[in-house]
């Protein structure tokens, strides 16, 4: 055992017998490099990753391999889950030396933790060459090692907004909305949905940018006659983006949930790990989704699609004291995506073995199976990991269409659909089980806390409701620093496993928690957690906050230990990066408590970034999301009266991304709230009143939907 043995970190745990004398990232062991004066090889990855796995058999676990790196470097492994802010510099280090991204992430650093050389995955052969390689040239050219390592450190250390030369715009125009929604439409799949080429990502951020843009249009086309063209097309490729991913091999067909991304532009075959972070993401998407179309069928979709992905998370993911897990690992008994594929022989095993209550023949059952989810008898999908024979569930069609094609009824096909389903989940549990992370990471939780709220609005299920809270209170009770929130410092861990919180809270995990208290506030209406948004806020102004650009750090600047670059997150990624969640929060804050600090602020974020916003959209979608805000009012609404949670849903009905809702029963409890829009709000004609303001203007009170809907 090496020293990763007294590691909480599932990945780092996988790496506990390697022959690889392992080191955990700290101060003692960046110590024991500059005392040994010894380069460092740094290792990055996380445990659901399959290349990571590949790598580790390849060469961590081969004593000759081991051998080479022991003797060269002081060899260190990160988690980059519980270490986001070690992997970005590092990455980006890469990044600018020409390698293209991704995990195994491995770089070389001088004794002192400033990077010289860098890349992903390699095989045994080409990486021991390089291991050796590298080691002699630190011993014979010293000097010039240290000279290139110190010239990617200073321009690791030049600010983002320096490097991207990014001016302040003061003037927000709709032409930079129109300018990027022409760029995305540039990359429009329009066969099989999403956005660019393979490998496709779910990308949440994209569509829900869309989604904004559509509605920005929708309110200000001054002639709602005129069919606008982009609105359609919007519609039309985020529809057909969720039903391809839905039918794709990309989404677990028997299971629900979504994996990691998919390697061919049609979804069909997916790196099988499934993460947190997308499937809570996700659950906000298809929700919007669900409440922006008319359509009953597709209406129907989505509600499945969230209701599966739910039953996933909570069978899978959950911790029994109410927390998620991180991760699901591609891999099971040494192969890739063995858990979720099916061979020829286990299909009609099943078949043969289970008589299904849907079926009169079960050959013909068997048939139309095999056609639905597309399997063949040699297998659809091969892959040099993967079982032989391998068959990947996905669909070609919707429903509708398939019975139509098939010529079968369609309720029938769905009852029959839903029974296969249930039966091969039931044959799966006795299936080896992929790795399980079980680490809880603030960050994602607080994704999940979101995707649960949005869920309740679109569906007005009371479980995602209680969902959404139980999730909260573990997070109240298990990921804040105990000692320190008595003195009101409010210091968030960022993970917390085996009973235990570690890991200095990064600003994702303040801003993504701070964002989800905000929409647990407005659909469940107890103050505490707006107030705790606020709480948490000033604690992030405290330790993040950079006066002079007017942007926060990734680290806690008082507190965090000091990496050889103090780095602040600006671009969007498959998690929105923490500066557009924060400069979110504070637009959305600033109105529900009538903070200008915080809305002014906002907005200064945001002019640092709107010239990327036209010409990079992809690489700043939730700062374009938050640019529509600015440019229509704001929707304020208060409800007060007995109904206050009637009128909401019926609110939550219409698709209205940019509103705030605060609400309370009685005009009494208003007067004693510490929210400024529920000052003054008297009950109206003995019902439950309805009061919409816009920039500090209040029109009249209204008691019914309809009237306020007409005023919004």
């Amino acid at each position: 055992m090496n020293q990763l043995s007294k590691s909480r970190s599932p990945y780092l745990l996988q790496h506990a017998q390697n022959p690889v004398h392992w080191q955990m990232w700290n101060n003692e062991t960046l110590q024991k490099a500059k005392q040994e004066n010894k380069p460092i090889l740094v290792s990055i990855g996380y445990s659901a990753c399959h290349w990571c796995h590949v790598m580790e058999h390849e060469s961590f676990e081969n004593e000759d391999v081991a051998k080479a790196m022991n003797e060269n470097f002081i060899c260190i492994k990160v988690d980059r889950e519980e270490r986001p802010d070690v992997d970005a510099i590092y990455m980006e280090a890469v990044q600018m030396m020409g390698v293209s991204g991704g995990w195994p992430l491995n770089v070389f650093l001088t004794s002192d933790a400033k990077p010289f050389w860098g890349g992903t995955y390699f095989p045994a052969k080409e990486w021991i060459d390089i291991v050796e390689q590298i080691g002699k040239t630190y011993k014979n050219k010293r000097n010039e090692v240290e000279e290139s390592a110190n010239k990617v450190t200073k321009v690791l250390s030049i600010s983002t907004l320096e490097r991207y030369n990014l001016k302040d715009v003061s003037d927000f125009d709709d032409s930079i909305l129109a300018k990027a929604f022409q760029s995305l439409e540039k990359k429009f799949d329009t066969e099989f949905g999403g956005i660019g080429e393979a490998p496709k990502f779910p990308m949440p951020s994209y569509y829900l940018f869309l989604l904004r843009y559509y509605d920005y249009l929708d309110k200000n086309n001054q002639d709602q006659n005129i069919t606008n063209p982009t609105k359609n097309k919007i519609l039309s490729q985020i529809h057909l983006t969720l039903n391809k991913m839905d039918q794709g091999g990309i989404y677990d067909q028997i299971g629900g949930g979504f994996a990691r991304y998919s390697v061919d532009k049609e979804w069909f075959a997916p790196h099988f790990e499934k993460m947190l972070y997308d499937n809570a993401q996700l659950l906000s998407l298809y929700a919007e989704a669900y409440t922006i179309t008319e359509d009953k069928v597709q209406k129907h979709v989505y509600k499945e699609i969230i209701e599966q992905t739910t039953e996933f998370l909570t069978r899978e993911l959950q911790d029994k004291n109410g927390g998620f897990y991180a991760a699901l690992d591609a891999d099971s008994e040494g192969k890739e995506g063995k858990f979720y594929t099916w061979t020829i022989d286990e299909i009609e095993q099943v078949f043969t073995n289970h008589t299904f209550s849907t079926s009169i023949n079960q050959e013909e059952d068997l048939q139309l199976f095999k056609k639905y989810y597309s399997i063949t008898a040699i297998g659809n999908w091969q892959s040099p990991h993967a079982t032989e024979g391998a068959n990947i569930l996905y669909r070609n069609n919707t429903d509708e269409e398939f019975a139509q094609e098939n010529n079968i009824e369609l309720n029938n096909l769905k009852c029959k659909v839903k029974e296969w389903q249930n039966y091969l989940l039931e044959i799966r549990k006795t299936k080896v089980s992929p790795s399980l992370d079980d680490k809880i990471l603030t960050s994602w939780n607080a994704l999940l806390i979101k995707g649960f709220c949005n869920s309740y609005s679109s569906l007005n299920d009371k479980k995602y409701l209680n969902l959404a809270l139980q999730t909260a209170e573990f997070i109240e009770k298990n990921l804040f620093d105990k000692q320190n929130t008595k003195n009101n410092k409010l210091k968030l861990h960022h993970t917390f496993k085996d009973g235990t919180a570690e890991i200095d809270g990064f600003l994702e995990d303040y801003a993504l928690l701070i964002e989800s208290y905000i929409a647990l506030y407005q659909v469940c209406f107890d103050e505490k957690w707006l107030l705790r948004a606020d709480e948490l806020t000033k604690y992030v102004f405290t330790n993040f906050y950079d006066k002079e650009e007017k942007l926060f750090y990734f680290t806690n600047q008082n507190e965090s230990e000091k990496l050889v670059a103090q780095k602040k997150e600006l671009f969007d990624n498959v998690i929105s990066s923490s500066n557009s969640v924060m400069a979110t929060n504070l637009y959305f804050l600033g109105i529900l408590l009538e903070n200008n600090l915080y809305k002014e602020t906002s907005k200064e974020m945001l002019s640092k970034v709107a010239s990327l916003i036209a010409a990079e959209p992809r690489h700043v979608s939730n700062w374009a999301s938050l640019f529509t805000y600015f440019l229509t009012p704001t929707p304020e609404i208060a409800i007060v009266g007995e109904k206050y949670q009637e009128v909401l849903q019926e609110i939550s009905s219409f698709y209205i991304p940019n509103k705030v809702i605060v609400a309370t029963k009685s005009e009494e409890e208003g007067q004693k709230s510490s929210l400024p829009l529920l000052e003054m709000r008297p009950v109206m004609n003995n019902q439950t009143t309805i009061y919409v303001c816009k920039n500090k203007m209040c029109q009249l009170p209204v008691n019914s939907v309809e009237e306020a809907l007409k005023q919004i």
